[in-house]
């Protein structure tokens, strides 16, 4: 079995709500993240909501990344997203755990593109 990405789906909790609300901040966060992990930033789009909370996403030449945040329960849902074997999409856990100090987290990753051998002369490499 061959999976063509893998998708970390990370819950981070108590962390600092003014950071959570600072869309330049995030920005910055998820695209130098990205870059730390080895990914190529090729695109952002970020949204700040009214009274408070921000979306964002970093497309990477891999796949994404992306945040979702509300300040007031200090609470950020983070998806990276890897396409591909060279980057591993763990090696952001830590940093964005840093950078949002956040107290508490988990994670769960998802193989994407799931593939058997025998699909892979369908097309698929």
């Amino acid at each position: 079995m061959r999976a063509l990405g893998r998708h970390l789906l990370l819950e981070l909790k108590n962390c600092n709500r003014e950071v959570l609300n600072d869309l330049v901040y995030l920005e910055n966060c998820l695209s130098d993240t990205a870059e730390q992990i080895g990914a190529t930033v090729v695109n952002k789009a970020f949204h700040q909501f009214n009274p408070y909370g921000v979306s964002g996403v970093v497309v990477v030449a891999e796949s994404h990344l992306c945040i979702h945040t509300w300040p007031e329960y200090g609470y950020a849902s983070i998806d990276v997203f890897t396409c591909g074997e060279t980057i591993d999409p763990k090696d952001a856990i830590d940093i964005l755990v840093e950078r949002l100090q956040a107290e508490d987290s988990s994670y769960m990753e998802l193989e994407r593109g799931v593939f058997a051998d025998s699909e892979i002369g369908c097309g698929v490499k």
